[in-house]
Order: structure tokens, then sequence, then C-alpha cells
């Protein structure tokens, strides 16, 4: 059966607040320096060297996107995960490496 879009923005939108959560916990636990702008249907992150991890819905996809200094990234809910198109990685856990590669601010999601 087809994910509705109140369905996807619904599961979109857990994995958004569990994300900035996470990256406010960790500013104040680690005095991590991280700039978090929540815009609509994109979350930005910008770290202390300028980088920035962009994450946002693709809502006719119904997919998750996510851009690093790494590359780009579809991720699509699939038997309850999202998982990367390419790679099969699961979200959060990439989340989690991608943030700590790039700005070496270590998420508890």
């Amino acid at each position: 059966m087809a994910m509705t879009d109140t369905e996807y923005h619904r599961l979109a939108d857990e994995m958004f607040h569990a994300i900035e959560t996470a990256i406010e916990t960790a500013i104040d636990e680690q005095d991590a320096d991280v700039d978090i702008d929540a815009s609509g249907n994109v979350l930005q992150l910008e770290f202390v060297d300028g980088s920035k991890i962009v994450i946002n819905k693709q809502e006719p996809l119904h997919e998750i996107w996510l851009a690093s200094r790494f590359g780009g990234y579809h991720f699509a809910y699939v038997d309850g995960k999202w998982l990367d198109a390419r790679g099969g990685n699961e979200f959060m856990p990439f989340v989690q490496e991608s943030i700590l590669r790039q700005s070496g601010i270590a998420l508890s999601l």
C-alpha cells in the first residue's frame, strides 16, 4: 500500500525533530558549535568550519535527501526504515556518521 502525504510528513518530521533534539543536546553537553536552520521542508546544519549538511523532504517522491561534503543521498521509507537508495544505509545512523565525519560532533540518536 502506498504511503499517503500525511504519513510521509509525519515520519519525516519525526526524523527532523530527532536530529534537532540530538544536536541541541550535543551543543549543551559537548559545547558543540552548530547553527540549525529549520525552514519549511529543509533542515540545514552549519558547522564551525562553514561546512553544511542539508536535509530536505522530497514530497513528490516521498523521500528524504541529504547533502554533505561527501555527496548526496536519497532515502526512501521501506519496511519501516528510511534506507539509502544506493547503499542501503539506514538514515539515522548515516546522519550520525555524516555529522561525526564532517564536524567531529558525536550525536546520540
